[in-house]
């Protein structure tokens, strides 16, 4: 990833309702959440949430699939993977206990979701 993809998509977050949506994505997987019950969770107007999706789908963050008349929203779970990269990539140093605990909560945060705590 390059910087000015980071930066983009690190602009796109931040702002809390993209965060919200952004973070509610994640936790739903790769099937996604329709753009109606997206605005529900965070309480917002269809045509903010909306505004606040394009943002996000332009910074690379969200898939989208039309099923009928409806649109689901989903995380993209590559780049945010890249971006995570981008992000410790030259972390360490190669010391591995310095990024061991960051190893650790991405760890026990899959295990949440899997529901292997």
């Amino acid at each position: 990833m390059e910087s000015m993809q980071a930066i983009d998509a690190f602009s796109a977050l931040a702002s809390p309702a993209r965060l919200a949506i952004f973070r509610l994505l994640v936790k739903a997987g790769p099937e996604g959440v329709r753009s109606g019950d997206i605005a529900e969770a965070i309480a917002a107007p269809a045509n903010t949430t909306s505004s606040h999706l394009a943002v996000l789908s332009r910074a690379g963050l969200l898939t989208s699939r039309r099923d009928s008349r409806a649109i689901y929203y989903a995380a993209d779970y590559d780049r945010t993977r890249e971006l995570l990269a981008f992000l410790v990539e030259d972390c360490c140093g190669g010391r591995t206990e310095i990024c061991a605990p960051l190893a650790d909560v991405v760890q026990r945060a899959c295990c949440v979701e899997a529901g292997r705590v």
